[in-house]
């Protein structure tokens, strides 16, 4: 059976321990628990929650395109941001004449004296042509991309810095006022989605909960991937290419299918973010966060699906932890933190818990 396929009782039950903290735990301990009681979980640590998630979100995306199919993408920010900047259109047209100039225009395109929205903004005040705007965009630049891409040949580090510059122009490009994206600024101050507002606990928690049930979701898609026909392809292709070429199969579409998935991934984790952080902007295309989702895989073990999910909560925790405490050595920690993963724990975090396990 497909259920005996993806995970035995051991993973299912941690499946469901998790759907229970995220759909049970938290809703009560937010919203039925009392402020001033010990157990009360605020708003703050529901949005960060949330944000974590999306984090996950992403470093599966990464580890079903690095850990399984060999190739190391540095340009996956950019897919967030894309999947991020088209929910925040629909989010910023929600704000309708509410913004500081009480005109029916974003507050940055009356400030630039624009009497129109640009095209690139058509129907953005609806929700489900953004919906099909955060999957469509992100998706089709991956496809194209990769097209070109793993048509070349074009793999290891060359691909890795190619995935680079691609996000680091689009970073450059949406930083100018005249893209229409809010230049460094991004879209912020939302009020509403789907006509209901945004920052009440109730619609903060309803988010919480969806970014929790994307997230296994997505694990799930990941581990059936993985363990079918396809998966034992993409491992292949990841270990010796040539030989499986040799064998008759066409690793192009393989890895351009994988490739193009992990993107429209990446995009519905930005779609989700968005609302729960209150911003977007250009520097989440910066190609230090794409090498950051990188590391968020690495720490917790590539090629284990569980692994970037813990590797994400772990990274981003410490960095929670040290830009409160420490912000000025938070870059340091980070890199020490990469060289010893790679220097102590090649396997990640999980790969040593699986070694002590199979000592005991």
């Amino acid at each position: 059976m497909i259920f005996a396929r993806l995970y035995g009782p051991k993973g299912w039950l941690a499946v469901l321990a998790g759907a229970i903290v995220v759909f049970a735990v938290f809703p009560v301990l937010n919203l039925v628990v009392p402020p001033e009681s010990a157990f009360h979980v605020s708003a703050f640590g529901v949005g960060l929650g949330g944000k974590f998630m999306c984090y996950m979100i992403v470093a599966v995306a990464m580890d079903l395109v690095w850990g399984y199919a060999g190739i190391l993408s540095l340009g996956h920010g950019l897919f967030f941001a894309l999947g991020g900047y088209a929910m925040g259109m629909y989010l910023m047209r929600q704000i309708g004449a509410d913004g500081q100039y009480r005109v029916n225009m974003p507050d940055f395109m009356v400030f630039l004296d624009w009497k129109e929205f640009p095209w690139t903004w058509w129907n953005s005040d609806s929700f489900l042509w953004c919906m099909f705007l955060v999957v469509a965009v992100p998706g089709l630049l991956a496809y194209v991309f990769g097209y070109f891409a793993f048509r070349s040949r074009v793999k290891g580090v060359y691909f890795s810095i190619i995935t680079q510059a691609l996000t680091f122009a689009a970073m450059l490009l949406f930083f100018r006022n005249a893209t229409g994206f809010g230049g460094n600024n991004g879209f912020t101050d939302f009020k509403r989605i789907l006509d209901i507002p945004i920052t009440t606990p109730q619609t903060r928690m309803a988010l919480f909960a969806i970014t929790g049930a994307v997230l296994i979701a997505t694990l799930l898609l990941g581990r059936y991937l993985v363990t079918s026909k396809f998966g034992r392809v993409l491992a292949a292709i990841r270990d010796a290419e040539a030989r499986v070429m040799f064998c008759g199969y066409d690793t192009v579409h393989y890895k351009l299918f994988i490739w193009t998935l992990s993107a429209v991934l990446c995009g519905i984790a930005g779609a989700l973010y968005v609302p729960q952080v209150g911003i977007i902007n250009p520097s989440e295309m910066s190609p230090a966060n794409s090498i950051e989702i990188a590391i968020w895989t690495a720490v917790g073990g590539r090629g284990t699906l569980i692994g970037p999910i813990v590797g994400a909560g772990l990274v981003n925790g410490a960095k929670t932890i040290f830009t409160v405490a420490l912000p000025e050595y938070w870059l340091y920690v980070l890199g020490l933190i990469f060289i010893l993963v790679t220097l102590f724990l090649p396997h990640g975090v999980v790969g040593l818990v699986q070694r002590w396990a199979k000592r005991t």
